[in-house]
């Protein structure tokens, strides 16, 4: 992280007022790094993609059609009460974050869930959950 001068001083100058910080200069050191390793993670990278998939009430709302069976794009106008082009512009976002497949079945395109990516996402947050020691209320 290249920050200017003055930017990293006012950063290190906050650092030292924090109760648990003896180091500032090293504890901004280790932040950096930190950010960094975050940054070059494709794993966190696939799931911010796929968390940014599900942050619309719209897509979700897609997944829970899907969950019975596939769906056509013309099922899926009339669920949600939106115009052809507002669906697929959150089905390519399903269908990017590898959500959703989509296929043509006759003359409409049918979409359904693809479940190992659900499943990678649920492994994600029970590890997440399980190496987490920071849970309010349970500090010592």
């Amino acid at each position: 992280m290249s920050l200017n001068p003055d930017r990293k001083a006012g950063i290190i100058e906050t650092l030292s007022k924090c109760e648990s910080v003896s180091d500032p200069e090293q504890h901004y050191e280790d932040l950096v790094k930190k950010k960094e390793l975050f940054k070059n993670d494709k794993e966190k990278a696939l799931i911010k993609t796929i968390l940014e998939a599900l942050g619309s009430s719209d897509r979700l709302l897609i997944l829970d059609a899907l969950m019975e069976h596939d769906r056509c794009v013309c099922e899926l106008e009339a669920l949600m009460e939106k115009a052809q082009a507002s669906v697929s512009h959150h089905l390519k976002i399903l269908e990017d974050a590898g959500l959703i497949k989509g296929w043509k079945k006759g003359k409409f395109t049918h979409y359904s869930l693809i479940k190992p990516k659900f499943e990678r996402l649920a492994e994600f947050i029970t590890h997440w959950i399980s190496t987490t020691k920071n849970w309010f209320g349970e500090l010592s």
